[in-house]
């Protein structure tokens, strides 16, 4: 059994319940700052243990578990956005409560994050926030490489541009 946070990184989980305690808070997290969303990102989080809850026989057999389930909720957001007709027109909401998450908000950087596209956003919490490795990151999202660091690019010239025309 780990004893520290794994940040989507492959660690053998005793039971659902140790995986679960190990792996919730650092999903929403990740899941809200994808999204940028608080309500999504939470219930994206529950939907995706949830169905690892129903698949734990296979999903505790996989490399990476807790990237596996990332990826579910990112899927099920992505899919409730298009149901929702809301796209790149995400509704801004409150940012996450301080002291309750693990990343914390920072006013400058959440405005310019809102204006990525989602498959952009997850790059850069992936990447930067989490900090996984090129590889790490396309493994969980189910992309090349080279989408991960064209993605990331493209995200970080995005941010640079919008962070230095607030900052004017």
């Amino acid at each position: 059994m780990a004893t520290r946070r794994s940040v989507f990184r492959a660690v053998d989980y005793s039971t659902f319940d140790d995986f679960c305690r190990q792996e919730h808070s650092t999903l929403v997290d990740a899941l809200i700052w994808s999204f940028g969303d608080r309500d999504l990102g939470r219930e994206a989080a529950d939907e995706a243990m949830a169905r690892a809850f129903e698949r734990w026989d296979q999903v505790s057999g996989y490399r990476n578990p807790a990237g596996w389930t990332y990826r579910v909720g990112l899927n099920w957001g992505r899919r409730r956005l298009r149901r929702a007709n809301r796209g790149a027109e995400l509704v801004r909401r409150l940012p996450p409560q301080p002291g309750h998450y693990h990343l914390q908000p920072q006013p400058d950087l959440e405005a310019a994050l809102d204006d990525l596209p989602v498959k952009q956003r997850a790059v850069i919490v992936l990447r930067h926030l989490l900090g996984h490795t090129d590889a790490q990151t396309a493994e969980i999202l189910g992309i090349s490489v080279g989408t991960v660091k064209s993605r990331n690019s493209r995200a970080l010239e995005k941010l640079r541009h919008t962070l230095q025309e607030n900052a004017q």
